[in-house]
């Protein structure tokens, strides 16, 4: 098995910070970052003894830059750089040297020359019990591709010069990592790993700020792997991710985020001992957190949508409400006053255990949980962003049902809804991408297309998540950039979307209860403009305040209620034909709603009221 590393420079903190974070998480080893030692207050001698106690290997010290290939003037002062370096490696007990390609701008273009300079430092690195992993970097002076080093390492020729791979280097520029196999594996010396989205943007800029760990962007990462191991690679398996996010996030969360990258990407590529996903066949139920006051809106906005109160926990104040095979638990337990949240999300495994055992595999914290005899004992994991996750099987002998009592109340006819279509949570920026590489790991998701929405608020990133059959969706999304006091006055909303084969129903259902989002009309004469409808269906959408979207493959319908307590609200879909989006283009209008919604209520519940400051809103 290949041992998993971390670059210092993936995390925030001091030196001791990284490591210790790094260690926590389960890392087998680190690359130190240069500039991490130059700032750090424990010496060479120290950080080695740090790294002993932690269980941390040293695989890489980096970078050393500008070397090869350069007047003899800046070569001289080149050597001498490196034997003091060589020395600090000698005390820090680290054998292995990144020696990145020259960015200089006195460097000139002759392979034979860098072959020659590149020798020579290998010679002087022997002296001390270092080898040197040469890298190309993607915005290298004259050797940006690692065929061009790896030809530059095989004319050095020397037993301690060899090529560090880097994904993001390769990729990034759209080489073909194909030739790689033709490489030794003696003289792969070391395998940096990095995903990054697609962006149109110089890549020097790329790299330095928006690189993420495997599996949260756009990359081939598991086919770059698979060709890298195909060679016989044996050697550390490390993340170098720069992310201006990451560097500023808590330590110990995105080590944590890191390890299950990397373990993801393994059985991605098919080098893994990870039990498989096991299928999931759909959401069991949602739970709300709703404290005084909230409950009350909460399952007044579930009576309207035609769910029945089926059922009270027999030992907890928890509230099972159904309609068809959507369910939610209100518990009115451990929140604030008007305070809601999604705080837990049940999904229905073929396998519970081994759902579970995957979660905890993959360092998904598992979560405590009290029960008394009889009680179903639920796996139950925590999910970035203080959500539950649990797995279970709702038709199974002795299951969660069992634990809740039946109230004995007659059905409601019901608004049509069938089942909970997708779950969508809003995730703080630290969250956001650390939230997708867990549903993608842990329940084995599958991500649809990112989308970006210019908001009321500023811009707005999400991405949703599924299983092949789309029983199980989850809605991911953050604000792009926030700063200052001006935001929305519902902070990361989240909301439950529920499937309806009718949602004008529905949405004449929550308008009798006075509980149905209005939209404005000049919502509608645009999508006249845009769309030419059938004047009957304009008609009913503008009456019933339905929001449409359509693509080459359906229609969407949907209409939203107002925000029920702090932050959560519901939401009718009936998807017609085989769309599979989430009417993205209407989440500008609902959000402008909701902010009226509230303002307005703030309005009625004070009879002075005077427009908040923009640090009230």
């Amino acid at each position: 098995m290949h041992t998993l590393g971390i670059a210092t420079v993936c995390l925030s903190g001091t030196l001791d910070d990284k490591l210790t974070a790094a260690a926590a998480a389960g890392f087998d080893g680190v690359e130190v970052f240069e500039p991490d030692l130059v700032a750090a207050a424990d010496g060479p001698e120290e950080v080695r003894a740090r790294c002993a106690d932690l269980g941390l290997s040293i695989d890489l010290y980096q970078p050393f830059r500008d070397f090869e290939a350069v007047p003899p003037g800046l070569l001289r002062a080149n050597l001498r750089r490196a034997e003091a370096k060589f020395a600090v490696m000698e005390r820090l007990g680290a054998d292995l040297m990144l020696v990145c390609s020259s960015v200089h701008p006195d460097a000139v273009d002759d392979d034979d020359l860098a072959a020659e300079h590149l020798h020579l430092l290998a010679e002087r690195a022997a002296g001390h019990g270092v080898r040197l992993a040469y890298e190309a970097l993607a915005w290298g002076r004259h050797v940006a591709t690692y065929d061009r080093a790896w030809r530059i390492v095989r004319r050095a020729d020397h037993p301690n010069l060899g090529l560090c791979l880097d994904s993001f280097h390769i990729l990034s520029r759209g080489s073909d990592p194909a030739a790689i196999r033709v490489i030794p594996p003696e003289k792969l010396f070391f395998l940096q790993l990095a995903d990054a989205p697609h962006l149109d943007m110089d890549v020097l800029q790329w790299s330095r700020h928006h690189r993420l760990f495997p599996g949260q962007g756009a990359f081939d990462l598991p086919g770059f792997l698979r060709t890298v191991l195909g060679t016989g690679y044996t050697g550390p398996l490390s993340l170098e991710v720069f992310n201006d996010v990451f560097r500023q996030s808590d330590p110990r969360v995105a080590a944590v985020d890191a390890l299950r990258s990397l373990l993801g990407l393994q059985e991605a590529a098919g080098h893994t001992a990870l039990p498989a996903p096991p299928r999931l066949d759909g959401t069991a139920f949602v739970e709300i957190g709703a404290g005084p006051g909230a409950d009350a809106e909460v399952t007044g906005a579930l009576e309207a949508l035609g769910f029945t109160r089926g059922g009270e926990h027999r030992s907890k104040p928890v509230s099972l409400w159904e309609q068809g095979s959507a369910r939610v638990l209100v518990n009115r337990a451990a929140a604030a006053e008007g305070a809601t949240a999604v705080a837990a999300i049940a999904v229905e495994s073929t396998d519970p255990p081994a759902s579970a055992r995957r979660a905890e595999r993959l360092l998904a914290p598992v979560l405590p949980r009290e029960h008394r005899a009889g009680e179903a004992d639920l796996a139950a994991v925590a999910a970035p962003g203080g959500t539950s996750v649990f797995f279970c099987r709702t038709d199974a002998a002795e299951g969660w049902r069992a634990d809740f009592a039946p109230t004995g109340e007659v059905p409601d006819p019901g608004a049509g809804l069938t089942a909970v279509d997708h779950v969508a949570l809003t995730q703080q920026t630290d969250d956001f991408d650390g939230a997708a590489l867990f549903y993608r790991t842990v329940f084995g998701l599958h991500p649809e297309k990112a989308a970006e929405v210019a908001a009321p608020f500023g811009l707005m990133r999400s991405l949703s998540m599924t299983d092949a059959e789309r029983r199980v969706r989850i809605a991911l999304s953050v604000a792009a950039v926030r700063r200052g006091g001006w935001a929305p006055g519902v902070p990361h909303p989240q909301h439950v979307a529920f499937a309806t084969a009718d949602a004008a129903t529905a949405a004449a259902r929550l308008r009798g209860a006075g509980l149905l989002l209005e939209i404005p009309g000049n919502y509608y004469d645009d999508l006249d403009a845009r769309l030419d409808l059938p004047p009957d269906r304009l008609a009913l959408m503008r009456e019933r305040s339905l929001l449409y979207d359509r693509d080459e493959h359906g229609e969407l319908l949907h209409c939203y209620t107002p925000v029920l307590g702090s932050r959560v609200f519901f939401e009718a879909v009936q998807r017609i034909g085989g769309y599979t989006g989430y009417g993205a283009p209407n989440a500008p209008v609902r959000m402008a709603a909701h902010r009226r919604e509230r303002l307005a209520r703030s309005r009625a519940a004070r009879p002075h009221w005077s427009p908040p400051t923009p640090t009230q809103r």
